[in-house]
């Protein structure tokens, strides 16, 4: 491997020079604001590193959606790796290093590999004229990088935001998903659902096979891929699933999947394990599969959803539930997903959410299932305080119990307060859980 270029001097003395947390610093310092949407300068920078020339795995799917990105692709991760397909794997964000963002048949990239993928970003970057990129830009770049080098049979990559203007975009996909469309991140796509759908929709390539997740996409999604030619693969329609016991919604315990392959011939699966996710999102994830020229095998995907695990989606550590969702929609699979306490237990909410999200949607969807909320602060540019989240959650006719300066602040007054028959819900941002996920969680 080439020698790595050391970013300059910028970390603190705590950091060995040349380290990642020095690379991830030095990042972040590169282009004046954080989310900059728009391919041109990614694009030119991406081809001066040859990522351009050629595929970055025989197949690519790319996967966009407001929520359900994650556990789709963990699910065709995990199918795939059962079938015996070397599998790579880009999402964001992580939860609590950074490497979880890329991995290669399962293992996160190694430190050594991301920081050599950074120096070859830095030296196309640095060719004149040189290019300013943000730091989920550069991030993309360095992993589609690491990707490249692997021998792969399949890269999986996931949108960080949008569609048509994300750096991951610049990746012709063979097959491209897009999960759910619902409002989040207005500032940047708007609050029109019909034209975030047409943005979602931007990842779809003409005669490549475009996978509806939802049924209940706006038709501006079918209707992008139908203007281009893309074969829509539509839940409900193209493919679909059922629930083969008399078990409900919230304890499911096997399902079917009915889909189509390339040369449009039923597959039908049955004796499904529930894997914890959303059974959308796994049958998206076999159809799109299917799609990319997997001859799916029961047996394997038995194995494969009944060892799926996405860290923070409805992740139980004892009494606590882990779920980064962020937005009403997320907040809606949650609050039906939610077992019922014990028999005289409380339902506890600890929530600390960004100030551009829409908390009150996200507490009315959880307000039905919570007995006491626990409102913590986000530090930071974007961080809400815990007593607007508190006065939100009163005038909606919730039992604020506590408020804290930070979540960790919120488990240590809540250690106090538990008893074993109490549940803890964890949720409202991903810089929510991934603070808890470092630390132990008491346990009554």
């Amino acid at each position: 491997m080439p020698k790595s270029i050391a970013p300059e001097s910028l970390a603190s003395d705590s950091l060995t020079p040349g380290s990642l947390a020095e690379w991830l610093h030095y990042l972040e310092t590169l282009h004046p604001v954080g989310i900059d949407m728009g391919l041109e300068r990614v694009a030119e920078v991406a081809k001066r590193m040859g990522l351009l020339n050629s595929p970055i795995a025989p197949q690519v799917i790319t996967v966009a959606g407001t929520n359900g990105k994650g556990s789709t692709l963990a699910m065709m991760d995990a199918v795939a790796r059962t079938h015996g397909l070397r599998v790579g794997t880009y999402t964001s964000p992580h939860l609590v290093r950074y490497n979880e963002r890329v991995t290669i048949n399962g293992d996160h990239a190694d430190d050594q590999r991301l920081m050599t993928g950074f120096s070859r970003v830095e030296e196309a970057r640095l060719q004149t004229p040189e290019i300013s990129l943000t730091y989920f830009e550069a991030g993309t770049l360095c992993a589609l990088w690491c990707l490249a080098q692997e021998n792969l049979d399949l890269a999986l990559l996931e949108v960080g935001l949008g569609g048509r203007l994300d750096a991951v975009n610049i990746i012709d996909a063979d097959v491209a998903i897009v999960t759910t469309i619902a409002q989040d991140h207005a500032n940047f796509l708007g609050s029109d659902i019909a034209q975030i759908g047409r943005e979602k929709a931007g990842i779809f390539r003409a005669a490549k096979p475009a996978v509806l997740g939802s049924r209940l996409l706006p038709s501006s999604v079918a209707e992008a891929a139908n203007a281009i030619a893309a074969p829509v693969y539509c839940l409900g329609e193209a493919f679909s699933h059922s629930i083969t016991d008399d078990s409900a919604a919230d304890s499911l315990s096997e399902w079917s999947w009915s889909g189509l392959n390339c040369q449009g011939e039923v597959i039908s699966l049955a004796g499904l394990p529930d894997p914890g996710l959303p059974i959308d999102n796994a049958a998206t994830a076999l159809q799109a599969l299917t799609l990319s020229g997997l001859v799916v095998n029961a047996d394997a995907c038995r194995r494969a959803f009944h060892g799926v695990q996405v860290p923070g989606r409805m992740q139980w550590i004892g009494q606590w539930c882990l779920d980064v969702g962020h937005n009403p929609h997320a907040a809606d699979y949650v609050a039906r997903r939610l077992p019922s306490v014990p028999e005289g237990g409380r339902q506890w909410a600890l929530i600390g959410m960004l100030n551009d999200k829409d908390a009150d949607g996200v507490i009315s969807a959880l307000l039905p299932r919570i007995t006491d909320w626990v409102c913590v602060a986000l530090e930071g540019e974007r961080g809400r305080s815990a007593a607007e989240l508190a006065g939100r959650i009163t005038s909606l006719g919730g039992r604020v119990h506590l408020c804290a300066s930070s979540p960790e602040a919120g488990v240590q007054i809540m250690a106090e307060q538990l008893a074993p028959s109490d549940r803890v819900l964890v949720t409202g941002s991903f810089f929510t859980v991934a603070a808890l996920l470092e630390i132990t969680l008491p346990q009554a």
